[in-house]
C-alpha cells in the first residue's frame, strides 16, 4: 500500500468517514475506491487528485511522512443525518442542496488552504 493510500485510510478513519461518501463526492466508483483504499489497485495521478480535493487536502498532505489530522471531538456539536430509505421529492431536493452547499463549502476550503500555502513562501 503506498504512502498517500495509507495516510488516505488513516484520515478517513480519525475524521469518521465511509469510503461510500468518498466515493459519492470523489465520483470514483466504490468498487474501485474499495479496491484503491486497500490497495489491491495502483492508484493513478488523478485518482489521487479527486481523492485528496475531495477531502479539501492537497496531494502532497497526504504524500507526507506524518500528516496531522484535527480532533473529531474540536469540531462543533452539530450533526449530518442521512436519510435511509426511499427519499420523497421534496428530500431529494433538499439533499441535493445540501450537497452543492457542502461542494461549495470544500471549494472555498481548498482555495483558502492553497492560498495560505503561496502566503507561507
Amino acid at each position: 500500500m503506498t504512502k498517500f493510500i495509507s495516510n488516505v485510510n488513516k484520515y478517513l478513519s480519525e475524521m469518521k468517514i465511509k469510503q461510500t461518501y468518498l466515493s459519492m463526492i470523489t465520483g470514483i466508483d466504490k468498487n474501485k475506491m474499495s479496491r484503491l483504499l486497500t490497495g489491491s489497485q495502483e492508484e493513478s495521478g488523478t485518482d489521487m487528485e479527486k481523492i485528496a480535493r475531495g477531502l479539501g487536502k492537497s496531494i502532497e498532505y497526504f504524500l507526507s511522512d506524518s500528516i496531522s489530522i484535527p480532533q473529531v471531538g474540536s469540531f462543533s456539536r452539530n450533526k449530518i443525518a442521512f436519510y435511509a430509505g426511499e427519499p420523497s421529492h421534496k428530500q431529494e431536493q433538499i439533499a441535493n442542496q445540501l450537497m452543492e452547499l457542502m461542494e461549495n463549502i470544500d471549494e472555498v476550503m481548498s482555495a483558502k488552504s492553497r492560498f495560505e500555502n503561496i502566503a507561507r513562501r
